[in-house]
């Protein structure tokens, strides 16, 4: 299911068979420097945590979301709301496969994220919680608008975030 196009994207439910993609993605050096791993090990662990997504979208609505160009169809990346037990306000995230960075994708289905989030579900506040050292994320939570609202120690891992917030 289609839940958001932009001029180069299109977001989209997480399918079973969108496991070697995101076996690929979840063991990138970079998500595992600023995400971290989840002990996907193989392309079965890989669709069980994809279920995870897909069990969101019945929850809550919304969720993570596949990330695909919109001509090809190719999976660049996932983005979409996420809602921790330990924080007030639905967060956004995202992660794109290195060879799709530095080209405004993430900038791109993160806004499509935030409008959806707020068109569909009525949400006035949007928050993301960002490793101090994760550079590229912080351009695009400052293109978003997300202004740093303090830190938050994760209680999952015990790290030190960058809290962002937006809305009243």
């Amino acid at each position: 299911m289609i839940v958001a196009t932009t001029q180069r994207l299109v977001l989209r439910h997480a399918e079973a068979e969108d496991a070697a993609f995101m076996f690929r993605l979840m063991n990138d050096p970079g998500w595992l420097a600023n995400i971290g791993d989840r002990g996907i090990r193989t392309e079965e662990d890989a669709r069980a945590y994809l279920m995870r997504y897909r069990a969101g979208y019945e929850v809550n609505g919304w969720g993570m979301y596949v990330v695909a160009e919109r001509v090809s169809g190719t999976a660049v990346g996932v983005c979409g709301l996420l809602k921790r037990p330990w924080m007030e306000d639905v967060e956004i995230g995202f992660a794109l496969l290195p060879e799709y960075r530095g080209v405004g994708y993430a900038s791109e289905a993160a806004r499509a994220t935030c409008d959806f989030g707020i068109a569909e579900y009525g949400l006035t506040r949007i928050a993301a919680t960002v490793l101090p050292t994760n550079a590229i994320s912080l351009r695009v939570l400052d293109k978003l608008g997300l202004r740093t609202v303090g830190n938050v120690t994760s209680p999952d891992t015990g790290v030190e975030l960058l809290h962002y917030g937006w809305g009243a």
